[in-house]
């Protein structure tokens, strides 16, 4: 049995059928002001961990733009998306990677992850259906290794072990990561993510804090990380389905100007609000994602910051009562955190 502490969490939402409560899913939430990173509202233990995975994807990006990455490649908009998407392997994510390959001068094989097809179902089925044989630009965190590889090529440094923590990249993005979420080098912990790249973890509140400040970059003291921010989620909310992908809960709420948003693995989510100037996040303890759109929701109905539109949208993509397969009422979604 593991002997390393569990951090406290608390149930944030129930899965109800036939009357009775048939899930429940733990987990924390943090909501902090982008201003002085005080603590707006909590649910568990927001200063102890969790790893940020893909949400860190857009801070990461940061870093190559600020050595003028994009300029030397003549990237745009969409481009600077792919940099921070987890990609689902649709022929217009694809392209985009492929305009990133020609324009940067890398090969694909160079990339430090293995063959795979789509991530995302219909893409996988429609990929296959068509003779699509596995190949490493449809794996879902391409974007960044390509973005990584750029700036190193850029940058006279080793291509070859790229994804090292020892690597020049790799200390360069652990510092901004760092300087972004104000997390002490005591509070970060580094891990390798599931794509072989270093992740963070660090207290739940400073990923919160992290994303209120990639949504409101005009806060931060170093202007040319802020405006490199400020670059990375404008082309975020230009091109939400490159970042994810229809469906997404991250695409839909980055399709509201106010918000700039981000999935991760393993049951991370966060978000930014740009009016509000609050920077939201959570992790469920189960590692599912399933819970996250109505625990958004939740969040948003309570904080203010989404359009009607937006609250529409979600309400009609993530519906609180689900169907079963003969597309009759089976439950509802219900959260039941508080703060």
């Amino acid at each position: 049995m593991s002997t390393k502490p569990i951090p406290a969490d608390v149930p944030l939402l129930i899965m109800n059928r036939g009357g009775r409560t048939e899930n429940v899913h733990r987990g924390r939430i943090a909501v902090v002001s982008a201003a002085d990173g005080k603590l707006l509202h909590a649910c568990g233990s927001v200063d102890e961990p969790a790893y940020v995975r893909s949400t860190a994807k857009p801070i990461q990006a940061i870093a190559s733009l600020l050595d003028g990455a994009a300029e030397a490649y003549g990237f745009e908009e969409r481009h600077l998306a792919l940099l921070s998407a987890s990609h689902r392997g649709s022929r217009e994510q694809i392209e985009v990677l492929e305009e990133i390959l020609a324009r940067t001068g890398l090969n694909e094989e160079m990339l430090a992850i293995q063959p795979t097809l789509p991530v995302g179902r219909r893409q996988r089925d429609e990929y296959v259906a068509a003779g699509g044989q596995p190949r490493k630009l449809l794996h879902t965190c391409a974007g960044k290794h390509l973005g990584v590889l750029a700036w190193s090529k850029l940058k006279g440094w080793p291509l070859e072990g790229y994804i090292r923590p020892d690597h020049p990249a790799q200390r360069e993005i652990v510092r901004l990561i760092r300087q972004w979420a104000e997390a002490d080098s005591e509070q970060m912990t580094i891990g390798k993510d599931g794509c072989g790249f270093p992740v963070a973890g660090m207290p739940l509140r400073s990923l919160a804090l992290a994303y209120g400040r990639l949504a409101t970059p005009e806060l931060a003291e170093d202007r040319a990380a802020a405006d490199a921010a400020r670059r990375i989620a404008s082309a975020m909310n230009a091109y939400p389905e490159l970042v994810e992908g229809r469906y997404r809960l991250a695409s839909l709420l980055l399709e509201d100007p106010n918000i700039v948003a981000k999935s991760g693995a393993h049951g991370v989510f966060a978000l930014g609000l740009r009016r509000e100037r609050i920077g939201v996040s959570l992790t469920v303890t189960d590692g599912t994602e399933v819970a996250w759109p109505y625990i958004v929701k939740a969040a948003l109905k309570r904080i203010g910051g989404a359009s009607d539109e937006t609250m529409l949208k979600l309400d009609r993509t993530f519906p609180d009562e689900f169907l079963n397969d003969a597309k009759e009422a089976a439950g509802s979604w219900e959260p039941v955190f508080s703060w």
